[in-house]
């Protein structure tokens, strides 16, 4: 019988396996416990021994300099050994716990910061922004930055009631996970695309352009002979599909492009059932390079949560307990018709739970 030969290929990335220290591999699905030791310090231990996590801060966009000085560090180290979280954080992978010491004076020498674990802020998970996204609304780096510039000792230190997530989308499409979050900064469009008639039967496939739009509002029409489309402005949600399938319908308007605030996300199932997060503030301006409108309200809301949550509370759970109505008074954020939900079936028809139900 004929044995079917090993494919060779070079598509796609290598085998993860190739990359694991030597201690998590032996180890790989036996781990008996991990711990804290401090501020983005964490153990994971094995039958086969120990390996100490140490977690740097990190943008999302960086430069040969700060690779090669990761790399520096993880050579002198941790074996070389270093991996990017899902947050963008650094974490160096040690071998021998007499280093983290060292490494983390180093860290801070460097103008980086340690933390990120437990009881703490972790880096903002965070979508492309105007670097590289055609349809987003603000830029989500920039605001990355700056919101983590205000909130930097609730990185380093473990003073909040439990973790908190922030994320940031640049547009209702929602790359981020800002909808499972505790607290979401989100871009938005509020005016829809301005039809370029001239030049989109150039430009577009006029079938695929009003396919592409979720809520049916675009529609074929001829203006002076030339076959175009409308956009039924009614239904349009702002959303930017169409724009990505025909660029004759920018949707870009810096005077009207703002961000908006959402709280109360999470995708834990502990203790409680994963929740969505919910409006807080529908609009704040669109203030770059600071954004201090939105630094400002997203500490508020921070510091709001660790005065008053009791320990282990989430962002969400701390808000049912204590009502939106007095979330919103102890906030100063003011309650407006945007913050009406009429979408009542959403609640009955999501399976929110891993909890089995009989």
């Amino acid at each position: 019988m004929a044995t079917e030969a090993k494919r060779v290929t070079d598509i796609g990335p290598p085998h993860f396996e190739k990359f694991l220290h030597p201690i998590i591999k032996e180890n790989y699905g036996q781990w008996k416990f991990h711990d804290s030791l401090g501020p983005g310090l964490l153990s994971h231990t094995g039958p086969n021994g120990t390996i100490y996590s140490v977690r740097m801060s990190s943008p999302r966009l960086v430069s040969s300099n700060f690779l090669r000085m990761v790399c520096d560090l993880a050579e002198k180290y941790s074996d070389g050994y270093f991996r990017f979280t899902s947050r963008n954080n650094v974490e160096f992978l040690l071998a021998n716990k007499d280093n983290i010491d060292p490494l983390v004076k180093e860290i801070n020498e460097h103008g980086q910061l340690v933390g990120g674990t437990d009881n703490s802020i972790s880096n903002i998970v965070h979508t492309q922004g105007w670097v590289h996204c055609h349809s987003s609304a603000t830029d989500a780096s920039g605001l990355v930055k700056v919101v983590m510039d205000e909130l930097s000792d609730y990185f380093t230190e473990q003073k909040l009631p439990h973790k908190l997530r922030i994320a940031v989308a640049c547009c209702l499409n929602m790359c981020g996970a800002v909808h499972a979050s505790d607290i979401a900064i989100l871009g938005l469009h509020r005016t829809p695309p301005r039809v370029d008639s001239e030049t989109l039967p150039n430009l577009c496939e006029i079938p695929t352009t009003v396919a592409s739009c979720p809520n049916n509002a675009i529609r074929p029409t001829s203006i002076e002979g030339k076959t175009t489309v409308k956009v039924d402005e009614e239904k349009c949600m702002y959303c930017g599909n169409c724009f990505t399938v025909c660029p004759a319908m920018p949707l870009a308007d810096p005077l009207n492009d703002g961000v908006s605030i959402w709280v109360g996300g999470k995708i834990s199932n502990a203790r409680t059932e994963p929740m969505f997060t919910k409006l807080a503030i529908p609009y704040l301006p669109n203030n770059p390079p600071r954004w201090p409108e939105v630094t400002d309200a997203v500490k508020n809301i921070v510091e709001l949560y660790a005065a008053n949550a009791r320990p282990f509370e989430r962002v969400g759970e701390w808000i049912d307990r204590i009502g939106w109505e007095k979330f919103f008074d102890m906030s100063g954020i003011e309650f407006t018709k945007y913050h009406l939900d009429d979408f009542r079936h959403a609640g009955t028809t999501y399976r929110r739970s891993l909890h089995n139900r009989y």
